[in-house]
Parts: structure tokens; C-alpha cells; sequence
């Protein structure tokens, strides 16, 4: 059976490099663009996912039934006031996308770059189609707004190329708990976990970030970063928190929250607890919060005092 040929194109796309250097460019201005706290805000950390997959459903809903009036005859006046609301939308759409896209791993920034490049075709044929509207040129109007409809579409299929073939917003940690078995495990001795560095172990074959604080508390996170994958291990640790290496991503260490984007998913987190030297880890199951499974420097949980 022969590939499908729309899936062929779009693994070329993902190969194909012409456009890197402009990926480069446009990324590092889009970073650096000072948006503070409001960086956060578009990635939609406050969501708990992307907020640009919500958004743009505004635009996309007012035009699609734009096209649906100009089917009517005399309904070109509220058709154009769909245009015009879609118009609106798609800014602050297509700056929440951005700030996403500028994250993205190489074969990701490649077929956004192309879905940005339709979705803004769509908005130029839309702002013609208003226009023409305004001046009267109804015909036109229609014409220019099927146009931009038919980018729209273009665009849709390489934003869900994205967003599922590709997982560009999906939470790269949402299978550990169907993944790791319930109870404890052992990961190694107490001296294998020198204070303040990250140190990557494997529970079920799912990668554990641990860490164990100065102090001797013992943090264990999916190592796997929520956001794409990145290795928390080589990241950096520094006020309870680690930092991803590769998006700057920000998680707590006592639960695994995700306090500062990109990533919109916290961290799976486990349990930790010392028994006879060793360290054991338990995935911290929804509902059963950190209750004090940690025995400091020297304690010992199974025997309930001091080794």
C-alpha cells in the first residue's frame, strides 16, 4: 500500500531545511520580544494546555459562517461583520501561536512556519475580502472570503499535523502514571545523590529526575519534561526548582508544578522515602499528596527512628 501522498508531503516539509535560517531569525525576535508575565499568559499556563488551539476557534468559527451567509442572498452585511470580528480575533491568535512556535523543536518550527504562513494568507484574503465589502463589491467580497477560507483549511491541517502527529502542545508526561507499577522502589544508595545536583535514575522504564537538597530532603520528578521531552537532569537546580535545558521551563521540586512556561503540564511526582541507606521512590498518585514519606538525614522510614 502506498503512502498517503498529503502525509508523504508533510514528512518532506518536516525534513526539508530552506527555511532555518529564517526559523532562527524569527524565533530569536519573537523571545526576546518583552512580554514578561504575559509570556506565560499566551503559552497557557494558566490553562493547564496551549491556549492558541482556543483562541483561534474565534476566527475560524466567524468566518466559516461568513461563508455559510453568503450563501443567502442579502445577508452580505452580517457576513461582513463576521469578517470583520474574525479579523479582530486574529491577532492576538496568531501572537499566542507564535510564542508557542518559538519553542518548537526544528521539524515542529518547520510545518509552523508554513501553517503560519497559510493562516496569514487567510488573513490577507479576508482583510481584501472586507474591504471589497465596504466599498460595495459584494461579488468580490464572497469571492475573496472563500479564498480565505480554503487557507484557513490549509492552515487547519498543518496546525492538527502539529498538534497530534507531531505533539507539538501535548503534555510529554501525562503516561507515567499509567506507565510506572504502584508502590515503592528502590533507585540506589543515599551517597549515589550528591547534594544539589540532579541525578537521573529509571523507575519502570520512566526516566526520575532526584535531587536531594543540602539539607538531605530528597525530591524525585519525571525526569522527561512535560513540555517536549527535554532531559531535567542536565538542567539546572536553584531555589527548589529545576530548569529544563533545552526551553527554559520551570518545576518545582516538592510536587512537580510547572511555575514558569513554557510547558503548561507540571511534573508526574513521586515519593521519597530512606530505608536502610537506599532511596525509594513511589509515584504520588492523584489525590495522595506528599505526607511526609521522606525521612531526613539518617532516618529511617521502616523503622520509624533515627539509623
Amino acid at each position: 500500500m502506498k503512502q498517503n501522498r498529503v502525509l508523504w508531503l508533510l514528512d518532506r516539509l518536516e525534513r526539508a531545511p530552506w527555511a532555518d535560517p529564517a526559523i532562527d531569525r524569527l524565533g530569536s525576535a519573537i523571545r526576546s520580544l518583552p512580554l514578561g508575565r504575559g509570556r506565560d499568559l499566551l503559552h497557557g499556563r494558566w490553562l493547564g494546555h496551549p491556549v492558541h488551539p482556543l483562541m483561534v476557534q474565534v476566527p475560524i468559527g466567524s468566518w466559516l459562517s461568513a461563508a455559510v451567509l453568503d450563501t443567502r442572498p442579502g445577508r452580505s452585511r452580517e457576513a461582513g461583520v463576521l469578517v470583520g470580528v474574525g479579523l479582530a480575533a486574529a491577532a492576538p491568535s496568531a501572537l499566542a501561536g507564535a510564542v508557542d512556535w518559538a519553542e518548537l523543536h526544528r521539524e515542529q518550527a518547520r510545518v509552523g512556519l508554513v501553517h503560519a504562513m497559510a493562516n496569514w494568507t487567510a488573513v490577507g484574503l479576508y482583510a481584501a475580502s472586507l474591504a471589497s465589502r465596504l466599498k460595495g463589491r459584494t461579488a468580490a467580497g464572497r469571492a475573496y472570503g472563500y479564498l480565505g477560507l480554503t487557507a484557513v483549511g490549509v492552515g487547519g491541517l498543518l496546525g492538527g499535523h502539529l498538534a497530534y502527529r507531531q505533539a507539538s502542545g501535548a503534555n510529554h508526561a501525562e503516561e507515567v502514571p499509567h506507565v510506572v507499577r504502584a508502590g515503592w522502589h528502590r533507585i540506589g544508595a543515599v551517597a549515589d545523590f550528591p547534594a544539589e545536583q540532579p541525578v537521573r535514575r529509571a523507575v519502570d522504564n520512566v526516566p526520575v529526575l532526584v535531587v536531594r537538597e543540602t539539607g538531605g530532603t530528597i525530591h524525585a520528578l519525571a525526569e522527561r519534561c512535560s513540555h517536549l521531552a527535554g532531559p531535567l537532569s542536565e538542567g539546572t537546580v536553584a531555589d527548589g526548582c529545576v530548569q529544563c535545558p533545552w526551553h527554559g521551563s520551570v518545576f518545582r521540586l516538592s510536587d512537580g508544578w510547572n511555575v514558569q512556561g513554557p510547558a503548561t503540564a507540571p511534573q508526574p511526582a513521586f515519593d521519597t522515602r530512606i530505608v536502610d541507606g537506599y532511596v525509594e521512590v513511589r509515584l504520588r498518585r492523584a489525590g495522595r499528596e506528599a505526607n511526609g514519606e521522606w525521612s531526613g538525614p539518617g532516618m529511617d522510614r521502616a523503622h520509624g527512628r533515627a539509623g
